[in-house]
């Protein structure tokens, strides 16, 4: 686990204004802790040798303001802390929820997507303490703790040599605790993983559950992942408790040699009174920032390990880049015909489907069909970009890129529509201005005209049957194509949960929307949908060598 990831700097940008920030406060607060220590020494040596009361008066004002200042200063570093954490975590949400857009489903299928959401609530916002607590620390422990050891050698060499002594041994301790630190707290967040993927996967189920009269075996399963995390989570407090005190016993023991140094040396005469103060009261803070640095590396530690999670998303989806000129040419080539040449995915093991070829002219219905498992849904996927392909894939001859980058010219559906809460209205148009003569356009062609735009969907479609549903994820498509003019809309077992007469409607509104100049790509199994084709395309299997 490092102290300072430098992906932080390359995905958040806020990142680096809170360093430079942070530094100048760091250059200022060293600076009080001088002054401080050089005018209480005055004041106080002064004070010793029977200076009167009214010359120490103007020294004495001064080092009020210093120390007023140095609040000051430790105000503005919570208040930067704070700023920045915000700043940061929003641009590391937004640049996450970018990557898993780019990555596409077929990566998200791949995850758990549970942890996903863990790593964008939790994750992100345990990242307060390593920015209001932790790098604040780390900035004055370079920058104050080096000048004040500085100051210390041109004062005193020999308090300078115990402090450079000891001083690594703080260092050599962090390392060996970090250590240890990083599994358990890794371990934790991996526990926090399951537990709350292991809660939304019993809320999902709930009823199967219920049914088989398996609900109460549930309880047993949570309360041992519960059990684990509260066991995990003693285990980190305990290293933390232990590691701060080990800190701290070899903090206090360095200043107490530099203390018994001083004390002897100012016995025996051989050192001023105003230097041994002065390097006695400066010694502690040289050792101050490394201490705070260890006491608070396990106060950040959860958002570490979350922003390391977050960056291997990040690097994940930059391994994918866009070529500008590409996206351009993608841009502008708004309609035509679709054509797959030789087309087949991919997904590191070898094709999955045999290579497809074929034309989706504009104003025409095709049918996608093959055997289950044969890879239609994969198919869909490369055309989306949500899946790794070899082949061509053009719209009007300009090649479109594999990478899941922003298709205007696509329109499409999944199987299982994801509906968000809100209205009918609201998911058909789903974040695109709302026109409520396109929803209702949209909601005909999708033979839903029996669905009010205004009637409220709760969470996962709740308040809809599954055809229902279906059919308001298949409106949403076509209103996107209706609304941004896209050439092609894509529809995955459109009809899958649908009644014959239902699908007939369906079929109908299908053949307006390609007969309107767009090309509708369906992929089904049912005999109405294929007989009402205007071409169909089969997907074969890939044959595996030495296959009869």
């Amino acid at each position: 686990m490092r102290p300072l990831d430098p992906r932080l700097l390359r995905y958040a940008v806020s990142a680096r204004w809170f360093l430079v920030s942070g530094a100048a406060i760091g250059v200022a607060t060293t600076a009080c802790i001088l002054a401080f220590a050089w005018l209480l020494t005055g004041c106080i040596t002064g004070a010793i040798d029977g200076r009167p009361l009214g010359e120490l008066l103007p020294q004495v004002g001064i080092l009020v303001v210093v120390a007023l200042v140095r609040a000051v200063l430790v105000y503005a570093q919570e208040l930067v802390a704070a700023r920045g954490a915000a700043r940061v975590k929003s641009e590391l949400r937004l640049g996450v929820l970018d990557a898993v857009r780019r990555l596409g489903p077929a990566w998200l299928a791949e995850q758990n997507s549970s942890r996903v959401a863990t790593l964008l609530g939790r994750g992100m916002d345990a990242l307060d303490d390593y920015f209001s607590k932790y790098l604040p620390q780390l900035i004055l422990t370079v920058i104050v703790t080096p000048v004040i050891v500085l100051v210390i050698l041109l004062n005193d060499p020999i308090s300078a040599a115990f402090i450079l002594v000891t001083l690594p041994l703080i260092p050599i301790f962090m390392i060996l605790i970090g250590l240890a630190t990083q599994s358990v707290q890794r371990r934790q967040w991996t526990i926090l993983g399951d537990l709350s993927s292991g809660f939304v996967d019993t809320l999902g189920g709930l009823a199967t559950l219920k049914i088989f009269g398996r609900e109460r075996r549930q309880v047993d399963r949570m309360r041992s992942i519960t059990r684990d995390y509260r066991t995990q989570t003693m285990r980190v407090l305990r290293v933390s408790f232990l590691s701060s005190f080990a800190l701290e016993l070899a903090a206090s023991l360095s200043v107490a040699l530099v203390a018994v140094s001083i004390g002897l040396r100012l016995v025996d005469g051989s050192m001023g009174l105003s230097v041994g103060l002065f390097v006695l009261l400066l010694a502690p803070e040289a050792f101050l920032p490394l201490r705070q640095v260890g006491t608070n590396f396990h106060a950040a530690a959860e958002g570490v390990a979350a922003a390391e999670d977050a960056f291997e998303v990040l690097d994940l989806a930059k391994e994918r880049p866009a070529d500008a000129a590409a996206l351009a040419a993608q841009a502008d080539a708004a309609s035509g015909t679709l054509t797959l040449t030789a087309v087949s995915v991919d997904y590191g093991n070898g094709p999955v489907l045999a290579p497809v070829s074929g034309e989706f002219p504009i104003g025409t219905v095709t049918v996608i069909v093959g055997a289950s498992g044969a890879g239609k849904s994969s198919l869909l996927g490369a055309i989306l970009g949500f899946a790794p392909h070899t082949g061509t894939i053009a719209l009007d001859g300009t090649t479109i890129l594999s990478s899941a980058h922003e298709r205007p010219w696509l329109a499409w559906t999944g199987q299982r529509p994801s509906l968000v809460v809100g209205s009918v209205a609201d998911n058909v148009a789903l974040g695109a201005e709302m026109d409520p003569e396109r929803v209702r356009s949209a909601l005909d062609l999708a033979a839903a005209p029996e669905i009010s735009p205004e009637l409220a969907v709760g969470v996962a479609g709740a308040g809809l049957s599954g055809g229902q549903a279906q059919r308001v994820g298949i409106a949403r498509a076509i209103y996107r194509s209706l609304d941004r003019g896209c050439s092609v809309v894509l529809l995955d077992e459109p009809s899958s949960a649908l009644d014959t007469r239902t699908e007939s409607a369906l079929l109908d509104g299908l053949r307006v929307l390609a007969d309107s100049g767009i090309a509708v790509v369906v992929v089904s199994h049912r005999r109405a949908v294929i007989e009402r084709a205007d071409a169909v395309l089969t997907v074969e299997p890939r044959v595996l060598a030495g296959a009869p």
